[in-house]
């Protein structure tokens, strides 16, 4: 497929957040116009694009908002000729206590989105989905055919986003795509992800590292690579319809990936299961393997960075933004 060259008026939801601050950042280093929605919340924080350099950062339209509400969203979109649509409540073990919000966020949200590119004839959306909607594998490799299980209510909510997604482009011929990430990871993750809690923890000297099950196995990218994924999404012509995985086609046990960062940064430290960190057992996803086939046939897309690099890098960060994060707090 060849990609569109031209500059795009794009709208990044969830703009301020991990994944969405590197789009924003390449979409903004490849020439595109990027209009960025951030949470709004009474400090005026814009999350982790306080993290880009000012030149980007001059170079963007930062609005504060939510996209739960659709007036303000119809706004939004209207003018742009593409949306990212990141925004979204992601914290599993919070779902099980709130999952209302995640409903109204995550599917009404996303509704809200879709309803207003509907309506302002847009030439690309991209929703986002992620791989914990197959829930544990009943085969592996996971390719785009997968049955969807909703084994968390985070996962659920997700679930009916991407059905509406799905609803948009056969019922209206909205020209959606879908990206299913498998487990992203890199610098301006928060801690309440395994990465960054065995990261902080290791760098600040802690003798023990308190996880839940050691034994569920992850596909882990990038998230340099997968924003580019969504790069590549966003400019792709004929991809109308599709959802797309982007993952590296290997998995390790999270017992496994805890060591590796303690060795990227010389940590001694011991491994031990906390029981309070164990999720409720019918909800526990044991493996998330992506067959990333199609995003290499469609968007000739590969991961670039291996996982014992990322580590390197992650940890890097971590180092300088140590007093940003609330070691050890988050349950994994």
């Amino acid at each position: 497929m060849q990609a569109e060259k031209s500059a795009m008026k794009i709208l990044v939801t969830g703009a301020g957040g991990f994944i969405g601050s590197h789009l924003v950042e390449r979409l903004v280093a490849v020439g595109h116009d990027v209009r960025a929605l951030v949470r709004y919340n009474g400090r005026g924080d814009h999350g982790h694009l306080k993290d880009l350099s000012e030149d980007t950062r001059s170079a963007i339209e930062i609005i504060a908002g939510d996209v739960t509400d659709a007036s303000q969203v119809r706004r939004l979109v209207n003018g742009c000729d593409a949306v990212c649509h990141l925004a979204a409540l992601i914290g599993i073990p919070y779902s099980y206590e709130a999952p209302r919000s995640y409903a109204d966020t995550n599917i009404y949200g996303t509704l809200n989105i879709l309803e207003a590119c509907r309506d302002s004839d847009v030439r690309r959306v991209v929703v986002t989905s992620t791989s914990e909607v197959y829930g544990t594998a009943q085969y592996a490799p996971i390719d785009e055919k997968h049955p969807l299980q909703g084994q968390s209510p985070y996962s659920a909510s997700k679930i009916g986003g991407d059905k509406l997604a799905e609803s948009f482009f056969t019922s209206f011929d909205l020209p959606v795509v879908t990206l299913r990430p498998f487990n992203t990871f890199g610098p301006r993750q928060s801690s309440r992800a395994i990465i960054p809690t065995v990261l902080t923890q290791a760098i600040s000297g802690a003798d023990e590292i308190q996880l839940g099950s050691l034994d569920p196995q992850r596909d882990l990218t990038f998230v340099t690579d997968t924003a580019e994924g969504f790069r590549l999404a966003v400019e792709t012509d004929g991809i109308e319809g599709e959802t797309i995985h982007f993952g590296s086609g290997k998995a390790v046990t999270i017992g496994e990936l805890a060591q590796r960062c303690l060795d990227v940064v010389g940590s001694k430290a011991k491994i031990v299961t906390s029981s309070d960190r164990v999720r409720p057992a019918k909800s526990e996803v044991g493996l998330l393997l992506c067959n990333p086939e199609k995003a290499r046939k469609l968007l000739n897309w590969a991961p670039q960075v291996t996982l014992n690099r990322g580590l390197a890098q992650t940890a890097d960060y971590l180092r300088e933004h140590i007093s940003d994060y609330k070691v050890g707090k988050y349950a994994v």
